[in-house]
């Protein structure tokens, strides 16, 4: 197999890409920490490349603190932008594919249909904003590009939503989850599969991608289900957006329409529920 390196190896979704490698006793990839490779600083960056020289890059380094970005707008941008820019011209000097993850809050998530690659994009907080630019800079220096976009993303490492909840619902009697924001959550273990396939097929199907679960839910039916799956008896109490203020706004509808990578990259994708009990199982 091609060698590929990961960026923000330490990351939840490197931490799942390097579970898949390991399961499928796969070599010539190379997991780098951000003191080995530091998405924000092109000289370590280039030194990384230069060692390795690599076929495939695998960028799951971002700045993903939602709220937070909107008080560091120019940190996130250096990240999810410059970082990005890096990486695209590493790549075209090295003949490196870049495989780059995105995010469903590109989108306003104003529109109540599933969201295709080819939808307007229209952040509504600074990290979306952000993370667009990152994905608008890349094909001005490389046409040999995988841009994946997902939504919701948890798994049995680092922090994430499930991991939240299941803590919680073991420390408080109730809790309150918002019902009015609707998407997919999306179990990292099935995306660094589907990276793993698009590396292991040589696919060339360049471009944009949409990946999650399948299905559509509210986080309050997301936490419904974990609680109910985890057998663990909390009330979950629904409220709305209004009730629940935060700094940066979250886009309302945010569920992506997947046909494109399932025709083109020849996956099939589990519902989300079902990627939740096996997430939950192997908890």
């Amino acid at each position: 197999m091609n060698k590929a390196i990961v960026i923000g190896a330490s990351g939840q979704l490197g931490q799942c890409l390097q579970a898949v490698v390991k399961e499928k006793n796969a070599g010539n990839f190379i997991f780098l920490s951000r003191k080995e490779a530091d998405i924000a600083d092109e000289d370590s960056l280039r030194s990384a490349f230069t060692t390795h020289a690599p076929a495939y890059c695998i960028n799951c380094a971002a700045y993903t603190a939602v709220d937070k970005a909107e008080d560091e707008p120019e940190v996130s941008r250096q990240i999810n932008r410059d970082g990005v820019i890096s990486l695209s011209k590493l790549c075209r000097e090295f003949g490196t594919t870049l495989i780059h993850i995105s995010t469903d809050f590109v989108f306003s998530g104003n529109s109540l249909h599933p969201l295709s690659e080819t939808d307007d994009t229209a952040p509504v907080n600074i990290y979306g904003a952000t993370k667009l630019e990152g994905e608008q800079a890349i094909p001005g220096y490389i046409p040999n590009y995988f841009i994946l976009r997902t939504s919701w993303l948890y798994s049995e490492f680092g922090n994430n939503f499930v991991k939240t909840m299941l803590r919680l619902g073991r420390e408080k009697d109730e809790l309150r989850v918002i019902w009015d924001q609707i998407g997919t959550p999306t179990y990292a273990m099935d995306l660094a599969e589907v990276i793993f396939h698009i590396i292991e097929t040589n696919n060339t199907a360049y471009g944009i991608y949409h990946y999650s679960n399948e299905g559509l839910t509210s986080w309050y039916d997301f936490a419904k289900a974990i609680f109910e799956l985890s057998h663990i008896p909390v009330r979950v109490v629904p409220v709305r957006t209004s009730e629940y203020i935060t700094k940066a706004k979250r886009p309302a509808f945010s569920v992506l329409e997947k046909t494109k990578a399932k025709q083109n990259l020849g996956i099939k994708i589990p519902h989300w529920r079902e990627s939740l009990k096996t997430c939950l199982s192997r908890m």
